[in-house]
């Protein structure tokens, strides 16, 4: 146990190195409580002699067994879990859900399990895996825990890790997707939600995603509109506050933030009465281009699908069934096939702005912010140059092999801060911090690695 004069202390590689200590520590307690979760199973197995009574389970409110994991999983008594949550300071369902994923973890996932037993994974990625799995058979259990497990030793961070796995699943139960697909779509509505409070309330709209998609940019079109009638506030931050010297806007302009501009541009588009008499709304609706990843490689034996594979992937949304391509998208959407790109055979460029076709063949290659541990997949990131750009400098040069995405805070780490990054490879990326720790970057995320001699 650390003692708060002794933090105090630290020099700063020591709290660096005692951090990893305690998160490691704190992974190790996680493991042992799926462990003795797994045992409590074991323990409380109906089937075991003393555990139940058959004649008595029958009566009314008594204990009876319950089917805590997915399919190959034993079931469990059912006061099994109300005790353990008792013991640990967690409620019976958090209790029940700690056996549901021991059981699946040790019956299901056996990849994923020793990765976990080995400390090589945490156990929140172990549990969402086992979490999303429990309606998939335990065949297509065990092949996407084939799939997934490799990455799920925090190489990449949550969202993308999340995004992984709900492309798995899909792609392992197309069917089960679809019907999913299908109780979604019955969910659709347009509604107040929640408690107005303080003379506010919000309004909710569930739609098919090139619905929304069409509705966002619409309304960010209009609200761009407004920009010259109801400029920035420029103090928007601190809207109370007005500081001392600086010019005050025209007391005939209305300032307001972009939020608000974003509410008044939904209101106009439902009252077309309340827009300004001078704004033009020709051409509003702007297009918007949706990316839909196909692989080719059809996952089902359906001979009438014309080689289209069972599950696609909706840049920027996740995986969709090839039905949903064809009856959401189809009717109102104009598809563009594009061939397969080799994001290798470009040219390189003698200049520091980078062309089109080098930033679309760099988000091939990393389709992630390259800075370790990063989750920012958005299409806005920076594109910087990993040895800086001058020219006739070798190493230096505006060619794909010297690219990485980056949010502009991670640039600026990059570029101002402590860290070093070599790319030896394209789309491989080491990079190096003050104390000698090194973090290798690839496509499969980030791991750490010894330290440099």
């Amino acid at each position: 146990m650390l003692k708060d004069a002794v933090v105090e202390e630290m020099s700063e590689e020591a709290v660096l190195d005692t951090a990893a200590e305690l998160a490691t520590a704190a992974q190790r307690a996680e493991v042992g409580l799926l462990r003795v979760a797994y045992r409590w199973a074991v323990l409380h197995d109906p089937a075991r002699p003393g555990v139940l009574d058959p004649k008595v389970a029958v009566l009314p409110g008594r204990e009876k067994a319950r089917q805590y994991g997915g399919e190959g999983t034993a079931p469990v008594s059912e006061f099994a879990a109300a005790e353990l949550g008792v013991r640990i300071g967690r409620t019976t369902h958090a209790a029940a859900s700690l056996i549901a994923d021991a059981q699946d973890l040790h019956h299901r996932h056996p990849v994923l399990w020793a990765r976990v037993v080995a400390g090589e994974v945490r156990s929140s990625y172990a549990r969402f895996v086992v979490t999303k799995t429990r309606e998939l058979t335990a065949l297509e259990a065990a092949w996407v825990d084939a799939e997934v497990a490799e990455s799920a030793d925090g190489r990449i961070p949550w969202t993308r890790f999340e995004a992984l796995v709900v492309g798995k699943v899909a792609t392992a139960a197309p069917e089960l997707a679809r019907e999913k697909e299908e109780r979604a779509r019955r969910a659709t509505f347009a509604k107040i939600v929640g408690k107005p409070e303080h003379g506010m309330a919000s309004f909710l709209i569930r739609a098919p995603i090139p619905v929304i998609t069409q509705l966002d940019a619409t309304i960010g079109a209009l609200a761009e509109r407004l920009r010259g009638q109801l400029p920035d506030d420029p103090h928007a931050a601190d809207p109370i506050r007005q500081p001392v010297g600086e010019e005050q806007p025209d007391e005939a302009t209305t300032v307001v933030c972009a939020d608000e501009r974003r509410v008044l541009a939904v209101l106009m588009l439902a009252n077309p009465d309340t827009r300004p008499e001078d704004l033009d709304l020709t051409g509003l609706t702007p297009r918007v281009e949706m990316v839909v990843h196909l692989d080719g490689h059809d996952t089902t034996t359906d001979s009438g699908t014309g080689g289209v594979p069972a599950i696609a992937r909706v840049e920027g949304h996740g995986p969709v069934t090839r039905e949903w391509v064809r009856e959401v998208l189809g009717p109102h959407a104009r598809f563009t096939i594009r061939p397969v790109f080799d994001p290798l055979g470009q040219v390189p460029v003698d200049a520091y702005e980078i062309p089109a076709r080098h930033r679309r063949a760099v988000r091939v290659i990393s389709p992630a912010d390259v800075f370790p541990y990063s989750s920012c997949t958005s299409n806005t990131m920076q594109t910087d140059h990993t040895d800086p750009w001058a020219p006739g400098v070798a190493g230096g040069s505006s060619e794909v092999g010297n690219y990485g995405p980056m949010t502009a805070t991670h640039h600026r780490v990059k570029t101002f801060g402590h860290l070093r990054v070599k790319q030896p490879f394209p789309g491989i990326f080491l990079w190096r911090d003050r104390f000698g720790a090194i973090y290798l970057v690839d496509p499969t995320g980030t791991r750490r690695i010894d330290h440099a001699a």
